[in-house]
């Protein structure tokens, strides 16, 4: 890689994750990252394809309670690195991109480790910041701010540079010597993170009111004539269907709840 390349990585990297936090403008998310990393190092098309791949797991990553999700950012980062490096040989993109994936999860592990210790280090940052507030140093307060920010940036930027060093040609023997039945192990778990994914999302937001849509979409996805665009433009005609029939219910002085689909299930 050119110093450019590494540097435009690194940027990508520092952005991740201090999004992990802010959770703002999505740069942790895997489709992004993915995109960003596979565009600046020349690898677009085959960035788009991880990313996507990656997004379907993460889509089921939430904090909930103490329960804090797996790194989106580092995963997304080091996985697209990896696979850069294996795409500089002769190595089967495929193969490559399946390998990435199966080393996301490893990864994004190993971020909760490192985003561990910078919150750790983050709690005397906080004392600083009470003491600039008593003395009404908003400036101090804003910095040590910026401070924190960016040391959860470093976290993933410091490991993005260092795989970035590490030799394409180690990262391609790496790939290239393993076993047949690992390989295709890889390539089958790359082919159900899609389904693992939809089934979380469809887990958490599934109701009486949601599955009709489910089941209408699932229906209407199986006709090839109809594209990706096509299949938007009905998504949206069916929301501001039932957004028309929304307001005129409650327009109307109905006793409705407000849901019509809602209202018609629970009739029966």
């Amino acid at each position: 890689m050119s110093f450019i390349t590494i540097l435009l990585i690194a940027v990508v990297a520092l952005l991740a994750g201090m999004e992990g936090i802010l959770d703002e403008f999505q740069f942790h998310q895997p489709i992004v990252a993915c995109t960003l990393i596979g565009l600046v190092s020349g690898y677009l098309e085959e960035g788009i394809i991880l990313g996507g791949s990656l997004q379907m797991i993460a889509l089921g990553w939430a904090n909930i309670g103490a329960a804090v999700a797996p790194d989106a950012a580092l995963a997304s980062v080091a996985s697209a690195i990896i696979m850069v490096k294996g795409l500089g040989g002769a190595t089967d993109a495929q193969t490559v991109i399946d390998s990435a994936i199966a080393v996301a999860i490893p990864l994004s592990v190993a971020g909760l480790f490192l985003t561990m210790v910078c919150r750790t280090l983050a709690i005397p940052i906080v004392h600083f910041m009470d003491a600039a507030a008593e003395k009404g140093n908003f400036r101090g307060i804003e910095t040590w701010q910026i401070i924190a920010i960016l040391m959860q940036g470093v976290r993933i930027a410091i490991p993005a540079v260092a795989l970035c060093y590490i030799p394409a040609e180690a990262v391609q023997a790496a790939l290239e010597a393993m076993p047949a039945w690992l390989a295709d192990g890889m390539s089958i778990g790359g082919g159900m993170v899609a389904a693992v994914g939809y089934a979380m999302v469809i887990n958490m937001m599934a109701t009486k009111e949601t599955w009709p849509f489910f089941a209408l979409g699932f229906v209407v996805a199986c006709i090839s004539e109809i594209t990706l665009i096509g299949l938007g433009v009905i998504g949206v005609v069916i929301a501001l269907v039932y957004l028309g029939l929304k307001e005129s219910g409650g327009s109307n002085g109905n006793t409705g709840s407000g849901d019509p689909l809602g209202d018609i299930l629970n009739d029966y």
